[in-house]
């Protein structure tokens, strides 16, 4: 079981502790140390992740690919799109790089663009390449790269402005949502010089798809947002672009709206100010570097006096649960393939990846995901991933025997071997007689055989105790 200092920091930068991932952190030298290297992440083998990307192979094709395989009826956009949202549950699920798939939503999130929407989905594929690809690099960088793809353009607006019908769209949301946040006060005046900034970045829809740079597009005169100023005076505003985002990258506002962000994924619904600041000033000193930016966070005291502060969201909670349980998964044959199904099982909790319809991602406080419609929703998940009822088709499961603690055992003793391999801690008397009650056995019944204990026990057991607060805090 692990040390809470240790359970801690790998429940907030992983998607479920395991057995195997506490193992594998000792191993390095405890927290800190895997911590470290999870920052490396590109050192990190991760094999099964890489393979699975195989199981769905229109992710391997273009946008224009894509497009014509929708329209011949080969292969329809909400499949192919939904491929990737399964792909990215198999990668939170099995990767060996859990820091960076936190961060890969995190960004995500922050730099949103919708899993299937009517413009932008040829391109969502190749934007998440983008994102991945500088999940732990410098903001500025993954900022520059975000905003002037495809995918970005298409659902924002970007792709069809021009300088004879200006859209401001993507130079808002490039301000209130993916960098400085309302409370820097630019005006409606400096919305508009953002958007004549961005002119000229277009995308051939409904046709090749291709994305390319049309200097006949784009407005020039001066610009001014923020303490950014430029004549503007030539027609390809390529550079233009890249300096007016590496700006906005580096303001200090975007700093603490970024941290502000990063601490409530990672510490509380309501940091401090104090962390707060201490996490903005390594993004500033850095000059916006995101591993640079996480030791700062990790490493004040906020974080470790943190512990159980967060409420997982439904998606974590079934991608922890599928960790916990031990889904052993498949190369699917099927939609009914485990693979395949947690697509489906993610939406109908109302959170499948990159599901949010608004430009300004998932929430990630505990109050938008509180509800009683929630928790129920909840229980009914870990009784049916508990009895391996749905998916149940290519994935496999521990027997009784290999989930129980070495026979014969006291009903109390199994209850806590239990508790220590699911939630990695020892069973609380709360747990305890909730166990009792569920399956109407006291703590002194005894057990010789897995036999004895039944699948039927062990399902309402193991239910029980994810049911409990304890699998519900990240």
């Amino acid at each position: 079981m692990a040390a809470p200092p240790l359970r801690h920091v790998l429940s907030r930068f992983s998607y479920g502790v395991t057995p195997n991932l506490v193992a594998k952190a000792r191993e390095l030298g405890g927290a800190q140390a895997w911590f470290e290297t999870q920052l490396a992440h590109s050192d990190v083998a991760d094999l099964t992740a890489k393979r699975m990307r195989g199981w769905f192979p229109y992710l391997a094709k273009t946008a224009r690919e894509l497009y014509v395989a929708q329209t011949s009826g080969e292969y329809p956009a909400w499949q192919s799109t939904m491929d990737l949202g399964r792909w990215t549950i198999l990668r939170r699920t099995y990767s060996k790089r859990q820091l960076f798939e936190t961060m890969v939503e995190f960004w995500s999130n922050l730099l949103h663009v919708p899993l299937y929407e009517d413009e932008s989905w040829p391109h969502r594929i190749g934007y998440d390449g983008v994102i991945r690809k500088h999940a732990l690099g410098r903001f500025e960088d993954m900022l520059a790269g975000a905003t002037v793809h495809g995918a970005m353009g298409c659902y924002l607006d970007n792709a069809i402005s021009t300088k004879w019908a200006v859209n401001e769209n993507l130079g808002r949301e490039l301000l209130e949502l993916h960098t400085v946040g309302v409370e820097a006060g630019y005006t409606e005046r400096e919305v508009l010089h953002s958007a004549y900034i961005l002119t000229g970045w277009r995308v051939d829809m409904w046709d090749s798809w291709n994305s390319y740079y049309a200097p006949r597009d784009h407005w020039t005169g001066p610009v001014s947002v923020l303490g950014f100023t430029d004549p503007n005076a030539t027609a390809d505003g390529q550079a233009l672009t890249m300096r007016y985002l590496r700006f906005l990258a580096h303001h200090p506002a975007t700093a603490r709206r970024i941290a502000t962000k990063l601490c409530v994924r990672f510490v509380a619904d309501q940091p401090s100010s104090s962390i707060v600041d201490a996490v903005a000033a390594a993004y500033l000193s850095s000059g916006t570097d995101i591993k640079a930016t996480l030791r700062a966070l990790q490493a004040h005291p906020d974080f470790a006096a943190s512990v159980d502060g967060k409420v997982r969201t439904p998606a974590e909670d079934a991608i922890a649960a599928y960790r916990v349980l031990g889904a052993r998964v498949e190369p699917p044959t099927s939609d009914d393939d485990f693979a395949r199904a947690i697509g489906w099982q993610l939406e109908s909790l109302g959170q499948k990846p990159y599901g949010w319809p608004a430009p300004d991602g998932f929430p990630d406080v505990g109050i938008a995901w509180s509800s009683v419609g929630r928790v129920l929703s909840s229980l009914d998940l870990h009784l049916t991933l508990a009895g391996g009822w749905w998916p149940s088709k290519g994935v496999t499961y521990p027997t009784v025997a290999e989930r129980l603690p070495t026979l014969p055992a006291r009903f109390d003793a199994i209850v806590d071997h239990t508790s220590r391999q699911l939630l990695q801690r020892p069973a609380t008397p709360q747990l305890q007689a909730a166990c009792r009650a569920m399956l109407g056995l006291a703590a002194g019944d005894r057990f010789t055989r897995p036999a004895d204990f039944g699948e039927w026990r062990l399902v309402q057991l193991l239910a029980t105790v994810l049911n409990s607060p304890a699998h519900s805090a990240r």
